[in-house]
């Protein structure tokens, strides 16, 4: 048989890649020189790098895809450039394709689901290489599981097992790509250890989003040549060195960007607010610069953190440490007796914190449990706290009064042993101090955000829009099945309305459900550079100004500000700036949900960590959410697992309102808010996800 007839024999089956081709055929030369004829004459036709016999009927109508999901028997293909939703992919119809894939799709005529769209796939056109997951062992041989699809098993090559065994977290390569799942080889790349240990998942995590833990070499470099406080520095700066200004933070931070001050004035208050001016140092074009923009943020998880900046400038030079002189930039803010903002000001300064103050500890003195240690330690400091614990309150208030929403979400505190291994979970517990500096620090990103609106600065708004029907819609399904009356008159609930309904579950069991249930709704907070609001916090202006040393948002603010103090035109500054909002303002936000998506990952590791040594326990919880597949129940300590519908319905399961799930055959039925007893079943690290089981009372 001749090349010619091997050729289109092979497209006949369906649409195939040039390697495919020299990978079936061999003689590299022969089939690319045959290929290009075949196409000259019309006999095949090409698409996305895939070759179609021209009078195959799929070569018309084919849409070039990114398989985002893959089931255990189905998976879900994103369009591109097409609105019209995800397409269904069938089982039989996936052609082994991976999550990753760009692929080629043609449509059925007709789906099983009248109006959705169905189709399948006809060639993978640019295969995904990388992947993270598991290794394990059957039958003397490697196989690997990917995290996104971990129901795949994918041959490792015995060539390629480079030392891996079974039970590693590992990082694979595909070598080569059959017909089928089974067919197809990956090799060992990487292997970071057993997947039984969280931190080696978290570090498989953050190497699969390409997150790099070290810094490149010039930008350390560049780093390392920038001095501390020069002479030359303190020309243009107001000297705040005799202000008694302190931090407060966690125990454990090292990269302190906040400072405050506070002193009892004629008729009301003068609020400092002091942030580290990280500006001075990484300049516009600087690698530091660079650097601090492609990873958008810094990422926090467990007990470690990857920082934006090279900890020469997060934990040295631009960290208020007490006791040592530090260029900040302060908005100085007049308030009046009862609270409100009267006026403020933009100011480049030079500080020195009197003591680093701590959550634990100063809620402890607020509370009235004062030691002689901690008398000594806040001396010079301890006269503001109670003129900011009031002023607090009073800045509560008047957020409240104009609707301001403030969600009780649950934060976990993980305690890690000297393995780094995850021996407790708490939930993060929220103080005044914490309130208050909260309050503080958006009260000066309100004022940041108010003085580049009134100014029609170049600038990056944080915005937060209103929630769409649907999802209030959703929202008051919810609220219906847990036997809440109504909160809302309209159609959309107003701010007021939203936090009276979480008000009035405060405290409940009912708390986390409706908590959780109106974040759901509402939108996602993003930059723009255009001011259109912020829903939650009830402000026509806002912004993030507050911590440049770990987002680069309010760097980018600082840096603008700053030349507009400066004296910069506002011509000038739309020269500079303009595109820079823009393009930055798109980055950033895709790097804020990138960083949180990950820090979410990471931390279900650890949670599964501690949960695998707690199998067979029992422990109260209460239903979260209900899904055909069935319930989800949290616990006290934040961990959150399913109990499978199979083991509780004797039935098929019936999802009511996608919010209560009923056995037809007993009648029993499970909603949301319920509190339950579960027993721990299984606990898988590596993917971060435990399983319970419905603990039957008597």
């Amino acid at each position: 048989m001749s090349i010619r007839s091997k050729i289109l024999r092979e497209l006949e089956k369906k649409p195939r890649r040039l390697k495919e081709l020299k990978d079936k055929l061999g003689n590299d030369k022969k089939v690319k020189q045959t290929v290009e004829e075949l196409q000259k004459k019309g006999k095949i036709r090409q698409k996305s790098g895939a070759y179609f016999l021209a009078k195959d009927a799929k070569a018309e109508g084919t849409l070039e895809c990114v398989l985002v999901k893959l089931g255990p028997s189905f998976g879900f293909a994103a369009p591109e450039n097409d609105q019209k939703g995800d397409i269904f992919i069938p089982g039989r119809a996936l052609s082994g394709a991976l999550p990753g894939d760009r692929v080629l799709v043609k449509l059925f005529d007709k789906p099983k689901v009248p109006g959705s769209r169905e189709g399948e796939i006809l060639a993978v056109v640019q295969p995904r290489k990388d992947f993270v997951g598991t290794v394990i062992r059957e039958k003397e041989r490697l196989y690997f599981l990917p995290d996104e699809c971990p129901f795949v098993r994918l041959q490792v090559k015995k060539s390629a097992a480079g030392g891996a065994s079974d039970g590693d977290k590992a990082a694979v390569e595909l070598l080569s790509r059959g017909e089928d799942y089974e067919d197809h080889r990956v090799g060992v790349a990487l292997r970071f250890g057993s997947a039984q240990a969280a931190k080696n998942c978290a570090k498989a995590l953050l190497y699969a989003a390409g997150v790099d833990r070290h810094f490149p070499e010039k930008v350390k470099a560049e780093a390392r040549k920038l001095e501390g406080i020069q002479s030359s520095d303190l020309k243009k700066r107001t000297d705040l060195r005799s202000w008694p200004i302190f931090t407060i933070d966690a125990a454990s931070t090292k990269d302190i960007d906040d400072a405050i001050s506070l002193m009892a004035v004629e008729n009301g208050w003068e609020l400092g607010v002091h942030i580290a001016d990280v500006s001075h140092y990484v300049k516009p074009g600087s690698e530091l610069n660079k650097e601090a923009m492609r990873r958008g943020t810094s990422i926090y998880y467990a007990d470690s953190v990857i920082p934006m900046l090279p900890r020469q400038l997060s934990n040295g030079l631009c960290s208020l440490n007490p006791g040592e002189d530090r260029l900040a930039f302060s908005c100085i803010m007049q308030l009046t007796e009862d609270g409100q903002l009267r006026d403020f000001r933009f100011e480049k300064t030079v500080i020195r914190s009197r003591v680093k103050g701590v959550y634990s500890e100063l809620n402890q003195l607020l509370a009235g449990e004062e030691t002689p240690e901690l008398a000594e330690k806040y001396e010079e400091v301890w006269s503001q706290l109670p003129l900011m614990q009031k002023l607090y309150e009073q800045r509560a208030k008047l957020r409240s009064e104009r609707g301001g929403i403030e969600l009780e979400t649950e934060e976990a505190k993980l305690q890690l042993d000297e393995d780094g291994r995850c021996v407790g979970i708490q939930r993060r517990s929220r103080g005044v101090t914490e309130c208050m500096i909260e309050e503080f620090m958006l009260l000066a990103n309100q004022c940041a955000a108010q003085l580049a609106r009134r100014n029609q600065l170049p600038f990056l708004y944080r915005v937060h829009e209103a929630p769409n029907p649907e999802r209030v819609e959703r929202l008051t399904g919810m609220l219906r099945v847990c036997g809440l009356p109504d909160h809302f008159s309209g159609e959309a609930p107003t701010q007021k309305e939203l936090a009276a309904l979480l008000d009035s579950t405060r405290g409940t069991d009912l708390q986390p459900v409706v908590h959780t249930g109106v974040l759901r709704a509402m939108a996602k907070a993003c930059y723009e550079p255009e001011p259109k609001g912020h829903y939650g916090l009830a402000l026509e202006d806002y912004t993030h100004f507050t911590s440049p040393i770990r987002r680069y948002p309010d760097l980018a603010i600082h840096r603008i500000l700053s030349d507009w103090l400066g004296g910069t035109s506002l011509e000038e500054l739309n020269r500079r700036y303009a595109w820079f909002a823009r393009e930055a303002s798109i980055r950033s936000s895709a790097c804020e949900v990138a960083a949180m998506q990950l820090e979410r990952s990471t931390e279900a590791c650890y949670k599964a960590e501690y949960m695998h040594a707690h199998l067979g326990e029992v422990f109260e919880g209460v239903v979260c959410g209900v899904a055909p597949q069935g319930i989800y129940v949290e616990l006290e300590n934040t961990v959150e697992g399913l109990v499978h519908a199979e083991s509780i319905c004797k039935g098929e399961p019936q999802l009511i309102e996608s919010m209560r799930l009923k056995d037809p055959v007993s009648g029993r039925q499970w909603s949301l808010g319920d509190r339950v007893r579960v027993r721990v079943d299984r606990a898988d690290v590596a993917l971060g996800r435990v399983d319970f089981s419905l603990e039957e009372t008597e």
